[in-house]
Parts: C-alpha cells; sequence; structure tokens
C-alpha cells in the first residue's frame, strides 16, 4: 500500500471537508495523533480504522487508497486491486475502481477460520450494502442482531446501522460486499463504508 499516498489523499479529503484533525477524530472515534501519523505518511492504519476515516469522511476506502479512474471500460488486473491484510490474518481486496462522484465499492473478503473482523460503523442514511458467500460461513451483526450466512446465502441490509463480520466456522470464508453509499448530511458530500 502506498503510505504517503493515502496520507495525502486523507489530508486532502479532510480539507475538502473543512475539518480540524480534532473534528475528524471526533467523527471517527479515531485518535488526533494516529490521523496525524496517517496524513504524514509514518503509520499504516488497520482497516478498521481506515473504514471508520472513510465513513466519517462520507467516502469509500477506495477513494482513500487510489486515484480517480474516468475512463468508461476499466480493467483491474489483480495486482491492480488495492488489498489490504489485518494483523488477524483476514483480506479486504477492493474490485472496483474509483469512479468520479461515485461512492460505491465491490469488495472480496477473505477470512480464516474463526476469525472475527469486527464492526464497521454506520453509514448515512440511503446507504445499502450486499453481502454474498461464496465460501465458508459467515455471521453478519446489525446492530446488536446475528445473521449467520452459509455458502450461496446473500443479504441486503440499510448501511446506517453498525455492521459486523465473523468467521464462525472452521474453515476459510470468502465473501463478496458492495456498497452503496449516500449523500452525508455533514457537507452535503458522499458518505461511505
Amino acid at each position: 500500500m502506498d503510505v504517503e499516498g493515502l496520507g495525502a489523499r486523507l489530508h486532502a479529503q479532510r480539507l475538502r471537508h473543512g475539518l480540524s484533525l480534532n473534528e475528524l477524530a471526533s467523527r471517527s472515534e479515531v485518535s488526533r495523533s494516529m490521523i496525524s501519523d496517517i496524513e504524514r505518511g509514518t503509520k499504516l492504519p488497520t482497516v478498521l480504522v481506515l473504514a471508520r476515516l472513510a465513513t466519517a469522511l462520507g467516502v469509500t476506502v477506495s477513494r482513500l487508497l487510489g486515484e480517480e479512474q474516468p475512463e468508461r471500460v476499466i480493467m483491474l488486473r489483480a495486482a491492480q486491486q488495492p488489498a489490504i491484510l489485518d494483523a488477524a490474518g483476514w483480506q479486504r481486496r477492493i474490485l472496483s475502481p474509483n469512479l468520479p462522484g461515485v461512492e460505491f465499492e465491490f469488495i472480496r473478503t477473505t477470512v480464516p477460520p474463526g476469525v472475527v473482523i469486527g464492526a464497521f460503523a454506520a453509514h448515512a442514511p440511503g446507504s445499502r450494502e450486499y453481502v454474498a458467500v461464496e465460501a465458508g460461513r459467515l455471521t453478519v451483526t446489525l446492530d446488536g442482531v446475528y445473521h449467520t450466512l452459509d455458502t450461496g446465502d446473500a443479504l441486503y441490509y440499510a448501511g446506517d446501522c453498525t455492521h459486523a463480520f465473523a468467521n464462525p466456522g472452521d474453515v476459510e470464508c470468502v465473501y463478496y460486499t458492495a456498497m452503496q453509499v449516500t449523500i452525508n448530511d455533514h457537507h452535503a458530500v458522499l458518505e461511505d463504508l
């Protein structure tokens, strides 16, 4: 991952939204010092921290990871897809490009057996998420309510709730998420995962 590029994009998004470090820290529940370190390119955030920052800014994680691609046809070879490996062993691979004015993500996630990914913050009202399990078992917790999905199962939910993921099974889980995020009321900007 391009740590310096990520820092520059985070800084630019924060300024675009007119937020101070303290305001972004308060909205994202990420410390001011961590945000400053990320913006300077001296620290690499975890997937959950990156998701909190993106959600607080009203953008997708992919918007923070890469530049916009305005072309009509975009091929993302495996080596070009932003992939983030969490210390717990799960990986998030972003399969969708950054399109101008579009806050949509298509994500492939692999989770080792017994790993709890954790909780993601609620998105702006009107946001939508779709989850489909390719292999294994996935528990999706939405505002404290558990939903267990097996191979081939799919789930839709309004993205304006706290959502958490875990693999309760004894084999690797592979699942896909499609996420459309809506306009954030704070500064009339687009909102993320």
